[in-house]
Formats: C-alpha cells, sequence, structure tokens
C-alpha cells in the first residue's frame, strides 16, 4: 500500500507547502503540486514536491506535464490549462487514454473534485490559496491500495474532511 500527497494552485505560498511536507512527510511515498506554485523550482518550499508548470508560472524551469508510477499506478500529471479543464474533461480523458494513465492528477480550476471516467480516476485537489469549491482550502491524500483507491481530503490547518472522503474501485 502506498500513500500520495496532491496539492494545486498554491499561488506564492511557502510557509503553508513547507507545513504541508512536514506533516506528511512520513506518511507519504510521493508528494504531487499541479501547478500554480509561483515558486522557482530551487525554492526551498517546493522541495520534495513533484511539480509541473501552470499558467501563472512564468519563471519556468517546470515541465507540462509529466509521468510517475507508484505502486503499478500510472500517473499524468499537468495543471489543466492546455486541456480546458474549466470545461469540460474530454480533452484530458485523451490525453490520459494515450499515455494510458490510471491517475489524472491536475489543477486550474480551484475545484476539488475526483471522478472515474473510462477506468480512470480524474482528480482536481482544489486549491489552498484561493478554493473556489469548496470554500476550505483543500489538498488530498490518495491510499492506493490493491483494488481499490481511498481519497482523504484535508483542510489546510490539517484537519480531515471525512464528510468528502470517497472511495474508488480501480483496478490493476
Amino acid at each position: 500500500m502506498s500513500k500520495v500527497l496532491i496539492v494545486s494552485d498554491s499561488h506564492g505560498l511557502t510557509k503553508e507547502l513547507e507545513v504541508i511536507r512536514e506533516r506528511h512527510i512520513n506518511e507519504v511515498d510521493m508528494m504531487i503540486h499541479c501547478g500554480d506554485s509561483q515558486l522557482t523550482p530551487d525554492d526551498k518550499a517546493i522541495s520534495g514536491y513533484l511539480t509541473v508548470m501552470g499558467n501563472c508560472d512564468f519563471s519556468g524551469g517546470y515541465p507540462l506535464e509529466t509521468i510517475s508510477e507508484v505502486s503499478g499506478r500510472k500517473f499524468f500529471i499537468t495543471h489543466g490549462h492546455r486541456y480546458s479543464v474549466k470545461t469540460s474533461l474530454i480533452n484530458l480523458k485523451y490525453k490520459a487514454q494515450e499515455v494510458n494513465a490510471d491517475i489524472v492528477c491536475f489543477g486550474h480550476s480551484h475545484i476539488l473534485s475526483a471522478e472515474v471516467i473510462d477506468g480512470t480516476l480524474f482528480l482536481n485537489p482544489g486549491s489552498i490559496r484561493l478554493p473556489r469549491e469548496p470554500m476550505e482550502k483543500t489538498y488530498v491524500i490518495l491510499d492506493l491500495l490493491e483494488e481499490k483507491i481511498k481519497l482523504s481530503v484535508f483542510e489546510m490547518n490539517g484537519r480531515e474532511m471525512a464528510e468528502l472522503a470517497r472511495e474508488f474501485t480501480l483496478p490493476k
């Protein structure tokens, strides 16, 4: 069993990224930032996060998208602005099929969401700076189990939002 922490759209926050990292560093196997950190790759606040470039990341240095694997699950990570995620997930779905992703992590809309489409989990952790829905500043942790994925949602202060927890059946 592995755990993956996903955060997005921190828009210049540094202390908060460090607090999240230190809070969970000993329990997760990977930490993902889905873009719009507005930090340079050498900033110590973003250290330890697998990070992609968002539409507000003007300093460069991050890839537009990346692929990583944890516990036999292939993650496709992007910010989402190049796939028009505020309108529809169809473009992102096609990309996920192209790269054979099991889990797609994205940001951009600042809206917490998680849904399985054609056997792929699409996940937006919300925003820890400017959330739109829910209004709480959120990030998520995925528990990658054999046939299931458990999603836990956390507020910036570390409180688990148990009412938003979800479980997905996603065979390997």
